[in-house]
C-alpha cells in the first residue's frame, strides 16, 4: 500500500484525517491518482484537470526529499514509497510576489 499525505483543504473536502494508504498497480504517480479519485470521488478534477488528466497548477509531488512534480507520472515511484516507508506528498505551493 502506498502511503498518501494530502493538504488540508484536500483532506477536509474528502473527509479525511491524516495520511490514507491507496493501492495502485503499476506503482506510478498516474496510478496513485487514478486510485485516489476512485476512492474520493469529491477530489475529481482539484488534483489534475478531469479531461487533460494534466496535473493543476501550485500542486507538487514529492517523495523521498525528491520533487517529482514534472517528472512522467508514468515513471515508477521511488521503492521506499512503493514498500510503505515513505508517504507520497502532495502539496499545494504557494505563489506571490
Amino acid at each position: 500500500m502506498i502511503r498518501v499525505v494530502l493538504p488540508y483543504h484536500l483532506r477536509n473536502m474528502a473527509g479525511i484525517d491524516g495520511e490514507i494508504q491507496l493501492a495502485a498497480d503499476p506503482p506510478t504517480l498516474r496510478a496513485v491518482l487514478d486510485s485516489l479519485e476512485e476512492r474520493y470521488p469529491m477530489l475529481r478534477g482539484t488534483i489534475r484537470d478531469q479531461i487533460t488528466r494534466e496535473r493543476r497548477p501550485f500542486l507538487r509531488f514529492y517523495a523521498c526529499e525528491q520533487d517529482l512534480t514534472l517528472d512522467s507520472p508514468e515513471l515508477p515511484l521511488p521503492s521506499s514509497v512503493v514498500a510503505g516507508d515513505e508517504p507520497l506528498l502532495i502539496v499545494g505551493a504557494i505563489a506571490g510576489g
